[in-house]
């Protein structure tokens, strides 16, 4: 009665005639999709015709999981795995296959889940078998040429038009999971398993999807973590950190994240192996930044229940890592160096030693002032210094750079000079001189310099006379004659290109020039000399110059 949708029972129904003892309608359904399934066939051009394929195999897959199997329908299960994996040139799961040939991980799956229970031997065989993926090897393997019904597969190396390829693989990552679902509690079987994962799966992002299967299975809530399958599970990661480290991937921090938690988990020694190994896994800013970074966490030591040597251990291993690093990628790798070696004196020095031998050659102003304000903030004021200097030589602010982000550092460091004593301020002026070019930068730093006297807590705790500095001595007469001949040349440079909308500005501009001239002794006479110039040579702007005499006489 089609009109009632009940769930199918299937029956074996006695066909008398033609078969032999205990054949049934149903038995010979059942070999007859497993036949079919289990045939070898070559891959069809067009997406169309190949995602028949995979639709064909899925229904027919799906009607057989309809079918309970008893111990008939176990036998020819039994019997067609073997034929197939010891059959010629018409099996899909044969000892050698045409490169081109529809892959079997989606019925060796569906055949590895219908065995186990009963022959694990052969369920594991079977699928194993079927992990091949031979569309994406150079050359397959040739097998035994000895045998003459064997399809000769060394074939050019070509790469044939297979749409259907993400498809595919994901349904060899499912096999494979699977079967280490499958292995849980089994060394043997694992390391076998692993084995076909490493030689057959040439995916990163399903060898990563692999790694954090095994993961989750290994340390089910409910039990005691299998380490074998953590031991797995940190050599796929390892394999991963291997595929992509020289290519780019969008997951990689994520993947590198996970490799330290799944190395926590194996234990201690499995840490210390991936920071002694970093050059082969990461690269220098993620072995600092990420690796030992996490390692050397509270809740990672926590985690371990470490003692005090195991930490020193550690440690040490993360510091030798650290100063490897900074070696090699001073740029994005010196401060999280300097960090990690911050408890350790002789490695804090030769982390510090690498930043000042790059700091001439491989390093920006932004990268030294930040590790010279990381210093100052570690109690370090001396060696602040010193960076500081070295990314004052690395700068170039323009006239017009008035808003450039480099300023606050500017800032910072003359700031940083003053309060360390007039000798650190007379090194750094020549340097801000060399360097700014910015007349109001040059003015603030100015003024900051005559409102306080250098130094009033000096190095040691020493106290200084202090005296406010002169502007008429060195180094303050320096930086304000480089000061006010900013604002000369500032003034042409505006006044080259002016419209008038910007007039009442540049008006306002030469106004706090005038404040910088009068802190000269004879600025009054020098800034009427600098207006009388300009009237002189920008006479032709007379609605400007109006304006000018107005404000200035």
């Amino acid at each position: 009665n089609m009109g009632q949708f009940k769930s199918l029972e299937y029956q074996h129904l006695p066909a008398h005639k033609f078969l032999e003892e205990g054949e049934s309608y149903l038995t010979l359904a059942v070999e007859v999709a497993l036949i079919g399934l289990g045939q070898q066939r070559i891959m069809p051009d067009g997406l169309y015709a190949q995602e028949k394929v995979c639709r064909n195999e899925e229904q027919l897959i799906s009607k057989l999981q309809e079918i309970e199997l008893d111990d008939t329908l176990v036998k020819i299960f039994r019997k067609q795995a073997v034929f197939l994996l010891e059959a010629g040139p018409y099996s899909g799961l044969g000892e050698v296959i045409h490169r081109e040939s529809v892959p079997m991980h989606t019925f060796a799956k569906y055949l590895f889940t219908s065995l186990l229970p009963h022959d694990a031997e052969l369920a594991y065989k079977t699928a194993l078998r079927a992990m091949r993926l031979l569309v994406l090897e150079s050359t397959a393997p040739s097998g035994d040429m000895s045998r003459p019904h064997h399809i000769a597969s060394v074939v050019p190396n070509r790469y044939p038009r297979w749409f259907t390829l993400s498809h595919i693989e994901s349904q060899q990552c499912e096999l494979a999971s699977t079967m280490l679902t499958a292995a849980k509690g089994d060394v043997r079987r694992l390391e076998t398993v692993l084995e076909s994962i490493q030689k057959n799966i040439h995916s990163s992002s399903h060898i990563f999807k692999l790694a954090q299967d095994a993961f989750k299975i290994a340390t089910l809530m409910d039990s005691l973590p299998d380490i074998t399958l953590l031991k797995v599970s940190l050599e796929l990661g390892l394999q991963v950190m291997r595929m992509t480290l020289s290519t780019l991937n969008w997951r990689r921090r994520e993947m590198v994240r996970w490799l330290v938690t799944c190395a926590t988990e194996v234990g201690v020694y499995a840490l210390d192996s991936i920071m002694q190994n970093w050059f082969t896994l990461f690269t220098p800013t993620e072995a600092t930044s990420i690796v030992a970074t996490t390692v050397m966490s509270n809740s990672t030591i926590v985690r371990l229940h470490l003692d005090c040597h195991q930490q020193e251990k550690l440690a040490s291993s993360a510091r030798t890592l650290a100063l490897q690093c900074a070696m090699k990628d001073p740029q994005n790798c010196a401060l999280s160096a300097l960090t990690l070696c911050e408890k350790d004196h002789i490695a804090f020095e030769t982390a510090y030693q690498i930043v000042l031998d790059a700091a001439t050659t491989g390093m920006s102003y932004s990268q030294l002032f930040t590790i010279a304000r990381y210093m100052e903030h570690r109690g370090y004021p001396m060696r602040a210094y010193k960076l500081a200097t070295l990314a004052m030589t690395h700068l170039n602010l323009s006239y017009n750079q008035d808003t450039h982000p480099a300023i606050n550092d500017v800032l910072w460091a003359c700031a940083l000079s003053h309060s360390l004593g007039k000798n650190e301020l007379a090194a750094i002026i020549p340097l801000v001189v060399k360097s700014v070019k910015c007349a109001t930068v040059l003015s603030d730093i100015l003024r900051r310099c005559t409102l306080t006297t250098p130094g009033m807590v000096g190095l040691h705790g020493r106290r200084n006379s202090g005296k406010l500095m002169s502007l008429d001595k060195a180094p303050l007469r320096q930086l304000l004659d480089a000061t006010i001949g900013a604002y000369i040349n500032t003034t042409h440079s505006r006044l080259t290109h002016i419209s008038p909308r910007h007039y009442s500005e540049f008006i306002e501009f030469l106004s706090k020039a005038r404040e910088t001239f009068l802190m000269a002794h004879d600025g009054h006479i020098q800034f009427t000399q600098f207006i009388d110039n300009l009237k002189q040579i920008y006479k032709g702007k007379k609605k400007l110059m109006m304006l000018v005499r107005e404000r200035f006489g």
